[in-house]
């Protein structure tokens, strides 16, 4: 099931009531604690007047004792078991239940490995693997002051120097804007800026369909408008949304990019307002949800990190002051509670919030040495789980759900958790999937390393507002151990296909090396043009960093590494820990002593400002995606309004009203949930599923000059039939086939039949991330495709089991 993101949340059961009596705020003298909350949660109490009047009281710790005792009595309670007591004893006539001393550690049953062989040479093959990977990360730091040093004498001397300085010295984005396209001007990248041919983009598909839609729209064509749309507005399409295009200047790309983003902005408000003479709502409705399904959603990834983690406060302080932050965020350890807090929270509290003065609230390694070490002798975790409760309940506004924080704020909280046995897999908590789960014993849990804080139970709030234990009191811990980034997840709910991630995480800061720049960040070499420290050192860099991987791959599949606090750490190093658009806040040698101590407000004051100065240079970026997607939620948005004038009650929109909150500037309104997203049945949206449940493939053919999609009524004229002769007619036949050459590393020429063209057959290597060119997947991708296209009506896949190992991707 995927969420539908241009559905805003739900109004509260507030509204419903009669008017709660007015709400007594504290003095700025006074500490509003947990008993003083309680206490005022009388006959009128309303929890939505409360949030809004605390939210940014810093003197309120939002503890409400009862829940802490909850959550305290389900830690030290073992899970229920419903089988029968087995009554064991050693022999016939020692003692019933009698404890027998054992020698030495208890063999796992769940794991038998056969053999001599194995158990000889595995610590000897481990230590000669460690062995290898010193050396060669011994090597790898050689090569990375090797490129520092080349820099340092390309980049940092004479007029160049001086301003890359003062770029680094910007207090504020647009003083760090103008410094940019200073720097820009004086290298000389206006003019490449100008020049529209490159590799990485095709400039001549961009052209003409620049042209098609400037023509349509000034002829007042909506329908034409809507068919180049429905080829055109599509992840990556044409490779416009490639980091290529922005890592050669300090600041934007292409000027025919940027234009081409204008414009299909411009064109999809001009169909958000187009009159309905000239385009009927319903057909308005299927574009929106078509084009919305095709380009995806984006998605703010905050890392683990510790301490480190306080550098996406800075990140989403840049974000914010902009409007860019997306609307789907998800947070794993450190990086849970600073998306919890985001989350609950809407931008003007946020924007009162995020200052250093938020220093004071962070408390949570204060514990003195010989405290936290006593604990860490009987408990074997430094820190108390219930005392970080009650720490944490400031930045989750106390027991509030997952739930309750998407209908105050908009925004979509997602947080990573594991069991804490071997074999469950990874859980992302959202207000789909644990609806009543409370914010921070998720947050808590998801911290939770082994020998930093014990495996946790989640809670849930019941109607009563009570907790009780979640998911019947499974322990849970730290997803980081497995999942950093939980990309597939957020696909899988809510079609992200945009990702921008701020990554902290000390273990890979050190193997962070964008060897033909990032955005924002062109290389010293020749202009932006080159390799860091030339060809023969970021080959050598990249060299080291794949064999160390290599040895940690072998490590892992032949299990040589032991569990350390019942717990594989295999994929420490072996996750995804990037996104389309990668942040890597700067972090100093000083800070790893420090990575378990709190920040103060002078120290919390430079990571805010070290993170809003790492992420000025992906603004543009970021702004130019964002700026496609909020056209067509409002789009969503407006059209449902459309349906509840009309009265349209046979649609599957339902009826919109206003929120109580506007989050990121949006217009915020809120429907009844729904069970399912546009899949929905024939009787809901009036025009049969199959379209819906196909509109990627069927449109995608039907776009890209492959033969028309057929209907059960034959002659019968479709939208895809029209969308494809208006494309046909304008000289764009195949638009929507060529636009994912960069994804499969080819690229679809239209014609009688779809047809690929593979790319190189090879994984290629980026500063912002890692992407799978073309070769047999490619191919047989196409092949699919073209059996898709010539399908009948019902658009029923082929089964696997009728594809060949040469047809089926997955083989």
């Amino acid at each position: 099931m995927e969420a539908d993101l241009s559905r805003p949340p739900p109004a509260s059961s507030s509204s419903k009531r009669r008017p709660p009596q007015p709400f007594r705020r504290p003095t700025s003298a006074q500490t509003y604690t947990g008993t003083q909350l309680e206490q005022s949660r009388g006959k009128g109490w309303d929890k939505w007047r409360e949030w809004d009047e605390l939210a940014t009281d810093l003197g309120c710790d939002w503890v409400v004792e009862g829940d802490m005792e909850a959550f305290g009595k389900a830690l030290s309670e073992p899970p229920a078991d419903d089988q029968p007591e087995r009554i064991i004893a050693a022999s016939d006539w020692a003692p019933v239940k009698e404890q027998k001393r054992r020698r030495g550690p208890k063999k796992r049953k769940d794991v038998v490995r056969e053999g001599w062989a194995y158990h000889i040479s595995r610590w000897p093959l481990l230590i000669l693997i460690f062995t290898i990977i010193f050396l060669e990360f011994v090597g790898y730091l050689f090569v990375r002051q090797c490129v520092n040093v080349i820099e340092f004498f390309a980049g940092w001397r004479g007029e160049r120097g001086r301003l890359r300085l003062a770029l680094r010295n910007a207090k504020t984005y647009e003083e760090w804007k103008q410094r940019a396209l200073a720097l820009d001007s004086f290298l000389g990248l206006s003019h490449w800026k100008s020049s529209p041919p490159n590799a990485y983009y095709d400039s001549t598909l961009i052209r003409r369909v620049l042209r098609s839609l400037r023509d349509l729209r000034s002829r007042d064509d909506a329908e034409g408008v809507c068919a180049v749309l429905h080829a055109c507005v599509r992840n990556n399409f044409a490779g416009v949304e490639s980091f290529r295009l922005y890592s050669e200047s300090y600041y934007g790309t292409k000027e025919l990019v940027q234009e081409y983003i204008d414009e299909v902005s411009r064109s999809l408000e001009y169909i958000r307002q187009a009159p309905p003479s000239l385009l009927p709502v319903e057909e308005k409705a299927d574009f929106f949800r078509s084009v919305a399904k095709n380009l995806g959603a984006s998605a703010l990834c905050l890392s683990g990190g510790a301490s480190f983690g306080y550098y996406h406060f800075g990140v989403i302080r840049a974000l914010l002051d902009q409007n860019l932050l997306p609307r789907v965020i998800t947070g794993t350890s450190a990086g849970a509670i600073i998306a919890a807090f985001c989350c609950t929270r809407t931008d003007s509290e946020l924007r009162q919030l995020l200052t250093p003065t938020l220093a004071d609230r962070i408390t949570a390694c204060e514990e003195p040495f010989r405290v936290w070490a006593k604990r860490a002798w009987k408990t074997g975790a430094r820190f108390d789980t219930v005392q970080w409760a009650r720490k944490a309940s400031f930045f989750t506004m106390g027991n509030m759900t997952f739930k309750e924080a998407f209908e105050r704020t908009g925004r979509i909280l997602n947080v990573s958790v594991i069991p804490a046995d071997t074999h469950s897999p990874t859980k992302l908590l959202n207000y789909l999937t644990a609806p009543d789960c409370v914010i921070y014993s998720a947050v808590i849990a998801s911290a939770a390393v082994p020998g930093i804080i014990n495996p946790v139970v989640l809670m849930t709030k019941g109607k009563d507002g009570k907790l009780r234990p979640h998911d019947f009191s499974q322990l849970h811990k730290d997803g980081s151990l497995r999942v950093d980034i939980p990309l597939q997840d957020l696909h899988l709910l809510y079609n992200v296909n945009f990702s921008v991630v701020s990554q902290v995480n000390p273990h890979i800061h050190l193997f962070n090396f964008a060897s033909r720049g990032s955005p924002g960040r062109p290389v010293s070499h020749r202009r932006g043009r080159g390799w860091r420290g030339g060809w023969f050192l970021s080959a050598a860099e990249h060299y080291l960093k794949i064999e160390m991987l290599k040895w940690f791959r072998v490590i892992r599949d032949l299990e040589l590494l032991p569990e350390l606090g019942n717990q594989n750490w295999s994929n420490v190093f072996l996750q995804k820990f990037e996104g389309s658009v990668t942040i890597w806040p700067k972090s100093r040698i000083a800070d790893w002593p420090r990575i378990l101590t709190d920040p103060d407000r002078n120290e919390l004051a430079r990571m805010i400002r070290v993170g809003q100065q790492v992420t000025w240079p992906k603004v543009k970026m970021i702004e130019n995606r964002l700026k496609i997607e909020r056209q067509i939620d409002l789009g969503r948005t407006e059209v449902r309004c459309a349906f509840n004038d009309s009265d349209a009650t046979s649609h599957s929109l339902a009826p919109p009203t206003l929120s109580r909150q506007a989050s990121s500037g949006e217009i915020m309104t809120s429907a009844r949930p729904r069970a399912t997203n546009d899949r929905s049945s024939p009787e809901e949206n009036g025009r049969g599923s199959r379209r819906n449940f196909r509109a990627v493939d069927m449109e995608a053919s039907s776009s890209s000059g492959g033969d028309p999609v057929s209907t059960s009524n034959g002659g019968e004229e479709t939208p895809a039939k029209r969308r494809q002769a208006i494309l046909a007619r304008l000289g764009l036949k195949g638009v929507a086939g060529k636009g994912s050459r960069d994804l499969y590393g080819g690229t679809v020429e239209g014609g009688g039949e779809e047809k690929y063209t593979d790319g190189e057959s090879d994984w290629t290597s980026g500063g912002e991330g890692t992407s799978y060119a073309g070769g047999e997947r490619g191919s047989s991708l196409g092949k699919v495709r073209k059996r898709r296209a010539s399908m009948s009506s019902f658009g029923r896949r082929p089964r696997r089991d009728t594809l060949s190992s040469d047809e089926d991707p997955w083989h």
